[in-house]
């Protein structure tokens, strides 16, 4: 009997452990190769082996680039290794929209861009379209840092099954033109490029100009056959795409902010313990840091390339800013019923 009753003992010790086994959860990472119990890393808070991809559209001379990749330099550093991000520039796992889709179902697991292609999939966002809402960069970034704005921001993000890690940003979009602007009747009638998007447009038209959209692989070329006079973008991005060559005019607009922001797949975030939540964290917070630097280093630079071509650089005074805000007042009421007042008042920190 004594035998037969530890026979019994070790049959049901053999099931409670099988039991308790099936019921741990795995935690798959980015090589598909399985990570211990997820339970205990967060009891030990040890970091594990993640092995991530990142797309950007962005070249290798952008800020989005040098943003991710400061962020995948600084992860490998901090870890020893562990923890790895390979980015691909320049559209190779694909465009903006391409990437947003490839991040929702995992395929990639890092992406870094201007929040316009994600405003279809996350309305919200169109709070990045109020025109002329800050007259130096400081201010933006003092707002997007502010935990008042993330706080709203996050779950937006949320929803769309993302997690927001933060922003960096390429400084402000200024306008090129074939005509020079210098008070508010300028901008009558000038076809102007502007993106796919209802808010930029209505900025354009509420300065009398006439925006026509298109892809921007398209735009040094309909400037040269002067399909169209003007275009708006970073200084970084013209100088790069030599838009300079076909404009005469550089117009310091700096009538909206470009940020750039780094997100990732929510629930492959959750999946993390609290040790590499940290960690990643940390790494943003230098990744930011280096971006931004970037930014201002490339808006400097940039602007000095432009003027040694031979495009004349237009300031915008005081008087035809105040005469651009007031007519794009419009503008704000209607972003404001697209993200609701509160939104508004804490990207304007009123």
């Amino acid at each position: 009997m004594k035998k037969v009753w530890s026979f019994g003992l070790v049959v049901v010790l053999v099931f409670s452990l099988a039991a308790c086994s099936s019921g741990a959860k795995e935690t798959t990472v980015a090589d598909n190769t399985k990570a211990e119990d997820s339970t205990t890393a967060e009891v030990n808070g040890e970091i594990r082996e993640h092995h991530w991809i990142s797309g950007v559209a962005s070249p290798k001379d952008a800020v989005a680039f040098y943003f991710i990749d400061k962020m995948a330099s600084e992860l490998d550093a901090r870890t020893g290794g562990k923890m790895t991000i390979d980015v691909y520039p320049d559209s190779t796992l694909g465009d903006d929209v391409a990437l947003l889709e490839s991040l929702g179902t995992r395929n990639v697991n890092f992406v870094v861009q201007n929040p316009a292609p994600e405003v279809n999939l996350m309305p919200k966002l169109a709070i990045f379209d109020l025109p002329f809402a800050f007259q130096d960069i400081e201010s933006f970034r003092a707002a997007i840092d502010s935990e008042e704005l993330m706080s709203l921001l996050r779950p937006i993000y949320e929803e769309g099954g993302y997690k927001l890690l933060g922003f960096a940003d390429q400084t402000f979009r200024v306008m090129s033109s074939n005509k020079k602007v210098e008070k508010i009747e300028d901008f009558q009638g000038i076809k102007i490029r502007t993106m796919e998007n209802k808010n930029h447009m209505a900025l354009w038209e509420a300065l009398g100009a006439s925006p026509t959209p298109m892809a921007f692989s398209e735009v040094y070329t309909c400037l040269q056959q002067k399909v169209i006079d003007a275009q708006e973008n970073p200084y970084a991005t013209i100088a790069s795409s030599r838009i300079q060559e076909v404009q005469d005019y550089i117009i310091q607009t700096n009538h909206l902010v470009h940020p750039i922001v780094m997100i990732m797949n929510l629930e492959e975030y959750n999946e993390l313990n609290d040790a590499e939540k940290q960690v990643i964290a940390e790494a943003f917070e230098a990744a930011k840091a280096y971006g931004r630097e970037m930014a201002d280093k490339q808006e400097g630079e940039k602007l000095k390339e432009i003027e040694a071509s031979g495009t004349e650089i237009v300031p915008v005074s005081d008087e035809l800013y105040a005469a651009c805000v007031e007519k794009v007042q419009p503008i704000y009421d209607m972003v404001a019923g697209q993200v609701g007042e509160e939104l508004v008042n804490a990207f304007l920190r009123k």
